[in-house]
């Protein structure tokens, strides 16, 4: 998305800080890791060898990843969903129907009576939902709900290497439900729904905070849009310095790092951002390129202030300056969820299979590309830049 109107380097940080705190919304001997995938579930869990699952949600994109970690290690796996989102998925589950929002229709009453020795929450943004859900699932005797929150819920990102001891965003208005025009309160709104979690189950509630959740089935293009991109060739746009540091969390690593804190019976508040080490924009270039070769594109770098003072707002997915109050953003410690299990797949791997996912998609999709420049973007910028 663009506009005429020309953004100084301080308006270029507030749209790019603005960005980042959607960051976990609906749809962070390779590169980029140094743990491979199969590590991810490749242990003797501690808990019961059998657990009974709610996935609050389940057809998106982070559950389904969490069904298919689930089921092959014997686990018994209940949705509750409207059914509006990919309602024919995993036909052998049993659906509880319903809404988050326990005020619409027949709420969460399907969930009355029903006892799980776990919850994933991954379809909650506010409070109220999220309190209702819980409190209703802990009378019945639900053992631990493990709730999908976001490295947004954090109140400032002007500290490099943080963990999850630093302080959250707060909500002037405790009963507001709308993330605002810039996304202000997507960030207080989940700190507010991990209190709500808390408040159920105490030590049996288990907080997750991912940054950017990429990989297969990602319905936001945000991650996607860049290999797509270099596999189209030519001269390519990438914003910041090859140097500039990048997190992102492949699903299927997210949803194995939960189901394996559930099967441990882990509680506490866990970063969950990847890779186990430092990951630049520049190496997620070069492995965008080494994947789409030979039509790879080449990447022509656009520092910040060059960014500010072209005259337009571009969109450029994942990348957030790495200057002033958002220096600390692509930089979380990690530490305590990988001391908790929380293993990485080679960066590559992600690519190419996201990459595979695209291409098998229809027609009509692949012409949508929802996040990044378009081709008419970009040409223009880089005729200004000639």
């Amino acid at each position: 998305m663009t506009s005429m109107t020309t953004p100084d380097r301080r308006q270029l940080l507030a749209t790019a800080a603005a960005g980042a705190l959607a960051a976990a919304l609906p749809a962070c001997a390779s590169r980029g890791t140094n743990i491979e995938s199969s590590s991810s579930l490749d242990y003797t869990p501690a808990g019961p060898a059998r657990l009974r699952i709610l996935i609050l949600g389940g057809t998106g994109f982070l559950g389904p990843a969490l069904v298919e970690a689930a089921r092959p290690r014997g686990h018994e796996v209940v949705l509750f969903n409207r059914g509006k989102t990919n309602p024919g998925l995993f036909p052998e589950l049993e659906k509880l129907r319903g809404d988050r929002d326990p005020s619409k229709g027949e709420g969460i009453k399907s969930l009355e009576g029903r006892a799980f020795d776990v919850v994933f929450d991954d379809s909650g943004y506010f409070p109220r939902h999220v309190a209702a859900s819980a409190e209703l699932l802990r009378a019945n005797g639900t053992k631990r709900y493990v709730f999908v929150s976001s490295i947004s819920c954090y109140a400032s990102n002007d500290i490099e290497g943080a963990d999850e001891t630093t302080a959250c965003g707060t909500l002037a208005d405790p009963a507001v439900e709308e993330f605002g025009a810039q996304f202000e309160n997507y960030g207080p709104l989940k700190a507010a729904c991990e209190e709500a979690a808390k408040r159920s189950f105490g030590a049996e509630a288990t907080i997750v905070r991912p940054g950017f959740i990429v990989g297969p089935g990602d319905p936001t293009d945000r991650f996607t849009s860049w290999p797509v991109r270099f596999a189209r060739g030519g001269v390519a746009l990438v914003p910041g310095a090859p140097s500039d540091p990048l997190q992102v969390i492949d699903v299927r690593d997210l949803a194995a790092f939960m189901l394996r804190l559930a099967e441990d019976g882990s509680s506490g508040t866990f970063n969950a951002c990847g890779p186990a080490r430092r990951l630049t924009f520049g190496e997620l270039v070069e492995s965008c390129r080494a994947a789409t070769q030979p039509e790879a594109a080449t990447p022509r770098w656009l520092p910040l202030e060059s960014l500010a003072s072209l005259g337009t707002r571009l969109d450029f997915p994942l990348w957030v300056p790495y200057a002033e109050g958002s220096r600390g953003f692509h930089t979380w410690s990690n530490a305590r969820a990988v001391a908790a299990g929380l293993a990485f797949r080679p960066l590559d791997a992600t690519i190419a299979d996201t990459l595979s996912w695209w291409r098998s998609q229809p027609s009509e999709r692949i012409a949508k590309l929802r996040a990044g420049l378009s081709a008419e973007q970009e040409a223009a910028v880089l005729a200004k830049l000639a």
